[in-house]
């Protein structure tokens, strides 16, 4: 809009600022919008936290909602150099005597002294080409193919790109001054059974002793673990596997090994982790009363200014309190020891919020850790408290009707009318004003012209008085 200026009179009126105070004076309803709108994007904002807090909560109960998530195992092992050991959730507490006498290995083994080379630029095929075959355990046989030229550096490269189950090295067996280059083959899983075997050899390294002087030399043995597991003395069993994670001699608990034990043994304890437990526990509350004390603070009403948080008088705020805390507090069926979480340490305090009393916890985890877990996770015929939580989180955030998910969808459309409303009220000013200023600009025009018609008419009278 092009920018209307006005003279001004004498009589010291202002038109400009006419015009800017008629025109503030109409945007008073887009102020109100604009408000409004403020007021809506907080309380979006609000709800989108809440909903987060929500999930914070939900995913709490996940970790107690079923049996597996719910139990904790601790394993301690008496000689962490030997061996370390992990437990699943179903690991059976109990303490196991261990005796670790050999540890799985990869078979390795090295082309012949005789045959090493002096550069890893020198050719180690003496025809046109040459072809070497190779074999793991039982498997299928690997064949590389090399031309005139191939050094040992090609060698070891054919291989690894076979990604057969044999990683190739070169290695300097001389000294920097006299170099003697040969070539490694280790295998890449150990175990008895991935043996390295040598099918076929027409390179110059000579693996399979056509020459006499060739040959391979083995620098580690390909073997199996072995450990014993129980009282030497008496009628211990035996495991010998392939690998040094044993994850089958002692139910849901692996072993890594790392080193024999000689004649000795060591003990590997497995014990529930009622620390961890009544830690998920107490978790739990915590990010229940998250999501109270969230609420609490955007419900609150000043009576000295009359007016309320963002979320007062909001009835979805009032259902999800509503859902939450009926989960929270439910009597589980099935559930004989303890039918609710008052009775393991829950309290509801004035506020909506509650505290776990860790003595009353620990206690009944200590005397019936059975009932506790009974009490939270879902299992056939009974739902518990975890799995209640999850569903009424579940619940809320439905896509299709959750209350919660109405109530975002809701504001947003709100936010979308109001903005809508304000950017058509804003043309409208914006018309009103350009009006005003013409037709303020006409006005002013006109009264300058009757100024000067008047001056003209006094200055004439003033003339004929004087004949």
């Amino acid at each position: 809009m092009a920018t209307i200026s006005f003279g001004g009179l004498g009589n010291g009126l202002d038109f400009g600022q006419v015009v800017d105070q008629l025109v503030k004076a109409s945007r008073i309803p887009v102020d109100r919008l604009n408000a409004k709108k403020d007021d809506l994007n907080s309380k979006s904002t609000d709800y989108a936290t809440l909903n987060t807090k929500l999930i914070g909560l939900q995913s709490a109960a996940d970790k107690m909602r079923l049996p597996s998530t719910f139990d904790r195992t601790s394993v301690s092992v008496s000689d962490t150099t030997v061996l370390t050991a992990t437990g699943s959730s179903s690991a059976v507490p109990g303490s196991y005597t261990v005796k670790v006498t050999q540890l799985a290995q990869s078979h390795q083994i090295t082309s012949r002294a005789a045959k090493a080379v002096a550069s890893t630029t020198t050719d180690i095929v003496s025809g046109g080409s040459g072809t070497f075959t190779f074999r793991v355990g039982s498997g299928t046989n690997q064949t590389v193919s090399l031309d005139a030229t191939a050094t040992i550096e090609d060698f070891k490269s054919a291989i690894n790109d076979l990604g057969a189950g044999v990683t190739a090295s070169v290695v300097n067996t001389g000294s920097e001054g006299s170099p003697a280059y040969r070539l490694v083959l280790t295998a890449t899983s150990t175990g008895a059974t991935n043996e390295v075997t040598i099918v076929a050899d027409n390179t110059d390294l000579d693996f399979l002793n056509g020459t006499g002087t060739g040959g391979t030399d083995t620098l580690q043995a390909a073997q199996d673990a072995v450990i014993v597991v129980g009282d030497p003395t008496l009628n211990p069993l035996t495991f010998q596997r392939s690998t040094n994670n044993i994850t089958d001699a002692i139910t849901d608990v692996t072993l890594t090994l790392t080193k024999m034990t000689g004649l000795s043994t060591i003990s590997v304890n497995v014990a529930r982790d009622m620390s961890a437990v009544q830690t998920n526990i107490k978790a739990l509350a915590t990010a229940y009363n998250e999501v109270v004390k969230f609420i609490n603070e955007r419900t609150t009403y000043d009576i000295t200014t009359k007016k309320g948080g963002i979320f007062f008088n909001e009835p979805t705020v009032r259902t999800v309190l509503g859902q939450v805390r009926t989960a929270l507090s439910s009597v589980v069926p099935g559930s004989t020891a303890y039918v609710s979480v008052g009775d393991v340490g829950f309290k509801t305090e004035r506020d909506g919020s509650v505290t776990v009393d860790d003595a009353k916890l620990n206690a009944a985890l200590s005397s019936n850790y059975t009932g506790v877990k009974n009490l939270f996770v879902n299992q056939t015929g009974s739902v518990g408290v975890a799995q209640l939580l999850n569903a009424a989180v579940d619940t809320l955030d439905d896509i299709e009707s959750g209350a919660l998910t109405l109530r975002k969808r809701g504001l947003t459309d709100q936010i979308s009318d109001v903005t809508d409303e304000i950017a058509r009220k804003e043309d409208l000013i914006s018309q009103y004003e350009e009006r005003l200023r013409r037709q303020y600009a006409a006005l002013d025009g006109l009264l300058r012209q009757m100024q000067s018609q008047i001056g003209f008419l006094q200055s004439n009278s003033s003339l004929t008085g004087k004949n």
